[in-house]
């Protein structure tokens, strides 16, 4: 069973991309995506392109089967608490509010809703996400549903609630993170001789390739790694002199310190 109608509240960075996403995917048309934002610009912005976009939060979840709080972690009470009338226990509520708990949202909008917690990152924009999954003791028969509409926009896991930090980190600091290796990639190569937009095309590319082979072929990174370490050869000695800097280890503690940060 697919969404029929969908409700957006906050048209954000990431509340429009998914919109959008929705809208390249050919899974609803603009007209079944309804959008509320407070301001007049980005209303407009939205109409031309189809969305039955509004300035109030309750007329645009009114006719929704499936609701997604896309609004800043300090705004979700108050939202909640405004839509409480319209918010019936057959919609299902999604919150890609970062921080804020199954536990705390059913106590904002009723034990009885269907509630899930939603971490997409920021390639949705180009239908690219790592989306991870969690739902209430409500959520069983629509999870599926839910995990096929963010389908549309990447690729998706379902996980248990308390798994849900640790993806925020893996998958949505994760983004900032593999970037951050690409501009260090891009530094170097500049050193070496290669202009900015050149050392910036060649890592991007080299590191696409790289992720799309352990996701086609499903093998280890290292058996990857073992294809381009011959004895004595450069690669080899590139990262024995990475690894003597810390590289793994910075990259593990950076983790673990975002994660802790959440915790």
């Amino acid at each position: 069973m697919k969404v029929g109608k969908i409700a957006i509240i906050g048209a954000g960075n990431m509340g429009g991309a998914i919109a959008n996403g929705i809208l390249k995917s050919g899974y609803l048309p603009a007209s079944s995506i309804s959008i509320s934002d407070p301001r007049e610009a980005k209303l407009n912005e939205l109409k031309a392109l189809g969305f039955a976009a509004t300035s109030d939060n309750a007329e645009a979840v009114k006719s929704a089967e499936l609701v997604i709080f896309a609004v800043k972690p300090y705004h979700i009470q108050g939202v909640i608490e405004l839509l409480k009338d319209v918010l019936t226990p057959d919609k299902i509520l999604v919150s890609i509010v970062a921080g804020v708990n199954l536990k705390d949202l059913a106590e904002m909008a009723g034990a009885d809703k269907k509630i899930l917690r939603v971490m997409p990152n920021t390639a949705i924009s180009i239908q690219e996400s790592m989306t991870c999954i969690a739902g209430n003791g409500n959520t069983k028969d629509c999870l599926e549903m839910v995990k096929e509409l963010f389908d549309q926009l990447g690729e998706t896991v379902i996980i248990s609630e308390e798994l849900m930090g640790a993806a925020t980190v893996l998958a949505s600091c994760g983004t900032a993170f593999a970037l951050r290796y690409v501009r260090a990639a891009m530094q170097g190569g500049i050193e070496m001789g290669f202009g900015a937009e050149m050392a910036q095309f060649i890592t991007a590319q080299t590191v696409k390739g790289a992720v799309q082979l352990i996701m086609d072929t499903g093998n280890h990174p290292e058996r990857e790694i073992d294809k381009v370490t011959t004895p004595r050869g450069v690669t080899i000695t590139g990262i024995n002199e990475m690894e003597h800097q810390g590289f793994s280890s910075s990259v593990i503690q950076g983790l673990i310190a975002s994660y802790n940060k959440i915790g």
